[in-house]
């Protein structure tokens, strides 16, 4: 009977993320990696949900007026409450086809910087969309295991995840957190940095869509070598005769669109340099710092980075999975981690 239970077990671990939400399903792996948007429609003060994810995502920015389409997470925790748990529910309805007579026991990972009101909000968000048991991991823990780093044994790690909303700076040693900080900077505050460079140098309106998309295709944190780098044509609003026009921008201009995020992340890696240990210090020497999150793979901000503090960096192979991957090896080897998962409140 227990082997069947493990074989049907509903626990998951969920990574609810500014930009995208994962959920990772125990003993099968991550199974819905879908943005986290929720668009809804409002009929006398009443909201009703339209769509959620992938679906949704399509609708940011183009919605009429009857229709909203919003994040329900704001820097990595929550903004709209009810929004938020609908969200949720949706996708743990998503994942289990059937109904299940179970409860799912189910682990979230917060930013080292919520505090206990934000932590509380995403815990009864969690039960109430129908979890037996809500635990909560502190994202950079969950980064590191994801990334494959050896946070249990006596050496410095030093884990540098770069999400949607918040970047985490973290020391780990022996399984736990050093010294770790949040700054409120990632991969929405560059594409916000794009929209207001293009709006000042070429009077040029993009949604935030676009922006992301600039980003993606030839976002880069240091200046191309040959001064220029490839370039891409975007759409826009023109802002001095109000009409849509296109025009061609080069990786240079979006380097110097990045520099002031780009630059408040390597400003953080240090802070949290100046603040380890020595003996800490030493290791991350020896072993480098990592990156994870989906802001990781902003071009060249490994070199960005090395250039600023000396050290090896290295970028994690599944950076944008890196949190789901730890929450769910946390709910997996539960006796192992149990120091580090907060089941009350």
């Amino acid at each position: 009977m227990f082997g069947l239970g493990s074989l049907f077990s509903s626990d998951m671990a969920i990574d609810l993320g500014t930009a995208n939400t994962l959920v990772y399903v125990k003993g099968r792996g991550i199974v819905l990696s879908e943005p986290s948007v929720v668009a809804y429609h409002v009929k006398d003060g009443v909201k009703k949900v339209l769509a959620v994810g992938e679906d949704a995502k399509l609708m940011l920015g183009r919605t009429p007026g009857s229709i909203e389409a919003i994040r329900p997470m704001r820097e990595g925790v929550i903004a709209d409450f009810d929004v938020a748990e609908e969200m949720i529910k949706y996708f743990i309805r998503k994942v289990h086809k059937r109904t299940t007579f179970s409860k799912p026991k189910i682990i979230v990972c917060v930013p080292h910087g919520a505090t206990p009101v934000e932590k509380r909000a995403i815990r009864q968000s969690v039960l109430s969309a129908g979890a037996r048991r809500a635990g909560l991991i502190a994202e950079p823990i969950a980064a590191a295991i994801g990334s494959g780093m050896p946070i249990t044994d006596p050496t410095g790690n030093m884990v540098v995840d770069i999400g949607g909303g918040t970047t985490e700076v973290a020391v780990l040693s022996l399984g736990d957190i050093v010294y770790a900080r949040s700054v409120r900077v990632g991969g929405d505050r560059m594409d916000e940095a794009i929209v207001s460079y293009l709006r000042r140098q070429h009077n040029l309106l993009v949604g935030e869509a676009t922006a992301e998309r600039i980003k993606t295709q030839i976002g880069t944190a240091r200046m191309p070598d040959d001064g220029r780098g490839q370039s891409m044509h975007i759409r826009g609003r023109d802002l001095l005769n109000g009409v849509p026009k296109e025009t061609e921008i080069s990786q240079a201009q979006i380097a110097e669109a990045l520099a002031e995020p780009v630059q408040q992340i390597c400003e953080a890696v240090m802070t949290a340099l100046e603040a380890t240990p020595p003996d800490l210090a030493a290791d991350i020497v020896d072993r480098g710092v990592m990156l994870t999150g989906g802001g990781a793979l902003l071009g060249q901000l490994d070199l960005a980075l090395r250039e600023q503090t000396g050290l090896a960096i290295s970028v994690a192979d599944e950076s944008l999975n890196c949190v789901a991957l730890g929450t769910g090896k946390a709910l997996e080897y539960e006796k192992q981690l149990r120091h580090v998962i907060d089941y009350d409140s």
